[in-house]
């Protein structure tokens, strides 16, 4: 079995938000990428957004000051 390392899951409301994220976050060489959510959380669109932990406080920044909306960022191992 897979061992699970921490990362950085932000979970969107709207499925549009979420592939918002995405497009935002190609464009701008941000890390991460699109997966369904993790069992541990829920949320409205089933897509969340993975990244590195370490990008727990600089990657909702950057969507806020983007305009895109998110429901929650946490630090989980997945």
């Amino acid at each position: 079995m897979r061992e699970k390392l921490p990362a950085l899951i932000i979970t969107f409301a709207a499925t549009t938000q979420a592939l918002a994220a995405e497009d935002f976050c190609q464009r701008e060489g941000l890390p991460g990428r699109l997966i369904p959510v993790p069992r541990e959380i829920t949320a409205g669109c089933g897509l969340a957004w993975k990244a590195p932990p370490q990008e727990e406080t600089r990657l909702p920044a950057r969507l806020t000051e983007a305009g895109i909306q998110w429901s929650q960022a946490r630090v989980i191992p997945v």
